[in-house]
């Protein structure tokens, strides 16, 4: 087994026996939708359908990419291959530097694609490799071992600076991402991994030719915590106790999200980090989200099998599907266009940061000026 492989199988045993999650939260206990007992819908009419990257989702919902590298990855790897193929849903798999080091391990990733011929796929390395030299060549590695329709590189720089084996070099990253995307022809997403996106970063991506990103705002899955465990099962007590003081370390999810969509309007988002309900997915979509990610849950579904992944991921769509009743939206187009309500910490951060948050909530300005004319006159 590599060194790599040995730190796969770290990562999913911690983040299937440990807590791992921020102790902070992603803000979706700030949002409200307002209710209505009248919906004039049927529950079983509603069109939770959506197209992306060219691949049409039966539901707006992207598995994270979680692991590869080990034959505990393959058969994780499996398990939500099949039941993302058998739901239409979409998926991505772990960093594929491993296989891309260790051609043997290639195994351990192309088994999403022989379980899943049509579903939307998308490969993944790291931004740190990108910036030691990976190029053109092996990018199309990546893609070509999993058949997929886009490719992710994942931008890590806190968990890089935590990790045992961490690669924290990060300078001449914007450039070689930019010749990455004008040279390749499938899609670049560049994903965070718990930490979210900022508006300036966002723009400086928008400006790099990116017009795909998945925010993995904090909120989530907590990758310092995750080194934080491995550096205390090697006996690096400093290394752990620095990792210990950025577990809660990011941008919360639902205000990476609104930041990333007033700075870049037009980029397409999957909005992640902390996803634990329909209800939280919803909320993400009515923010501008285009799908929404989730990692830890259905990592820890998948280990213990298909049938039970394939349980959470339908209760997922169910809650989504009733909180879209609840507010009286047919599709998802009128799930963006319902008013919301946001409070709290979130509010508050969004404020500080100059955003119109009543314009956000999508008040009708009309409505409200006629009622409060009326009432004063």
């Amino acid at each position: 087994m590599s060194n790599i492989g040995g730190r796969k199988l770290d990562h999913i045993e911690i983040c299937l026996s440990r807590f791992v999650e921020a102790r902070v939260s992603p803000g979706f206990n700030d949002i409200y939708f307002i209710h209505s007992c009248i919906p004039e819908l049927n529950l079983d009419e509603i069109d939770i359908s959506t197209m992306f990257l060219g691949k049409r989702l039966e539901a707006p919902f992207i598995i994270s990419g979680i692991t590869g590298g080990h034959e505990k990855s393959r058969q994780i790897n499996k398990v939500i291959a099949e039941v993302v193929g058998e739901l239409g849903l979409g998926m991505g798999v772990g960093s594929q530097r491993a296989a891309i080091e260790c051609p043997s391990l290639e195994y351990t990733y192309s088994v999403v694609r022989e379980v899943a011929p049509s579903a939307l796929i998308i490969a993944n390395i790291g931004a740190s490799q990108v910036v030691k030299g990976y190029g053109i060549k092996e990018i199309m590695r990546a893609i070509k071992m999993v058949d997929a329709d886009a490719i992710a590189i994942h931008v890590n720089p806190l968990q890089e600076s935590l990790q045992l084996e961490g690669e924290a070099q990060w300078k001449g990253f914007l450039s070689k991402l930019s010749d990455i995307v004008s040279n390749l022809e499938v899609p670049v997403i560049v994903k965070e991994v718990g930490c979210g996106i900022s508006m300036e970063d966002a723009r400086l991506l928008w400006d790099s030719g990116i017009r795909y990103v998945d925010i993995a705002g904090l909120g989530g899955t907590s990758w310092a915590a995750v080194e934080m465990y491995r550096a205390e099962k090697h006996g690096l007590e400093d290394l752990a106790a620095v990792a210990r003081t950025f577990w809660d370390w990011g941008i919360p999810s639902a205000v990476s999200l609104v930041e990333v969509k007033l700075a870049a309007p037009e980029l397409k988002v999957i909005g992640s980090g902390g996803v634990r309900s329909g209800i939280d997915a919803a909320k993400l979509l009515s923010l501008g989200a285009d799908v929404v990610g989730l990692a830890l849950p259905v990592l820890r579904e998948a280990a213990k099998g298909r049938r039970a992944l394939k349980k959470y991921l339908e209760r997922l769509i169910k809650e989504l599907k009733i909180a879209m009743f609840l507010i009286g939206a047919a599709n998802l187009g009128e799930l963006r266009k319902k008013q919301i309500i946001i409070t709290g910490k979130t509010r508050e951060w969004l404020e500080i940061r100059g955003v119109n948050v009543k314009k956000l909530c999508k008040i009708d300005r009309n409505m409200y000026e006629v009622y409060y004319h009326e009432e004063n006159t």
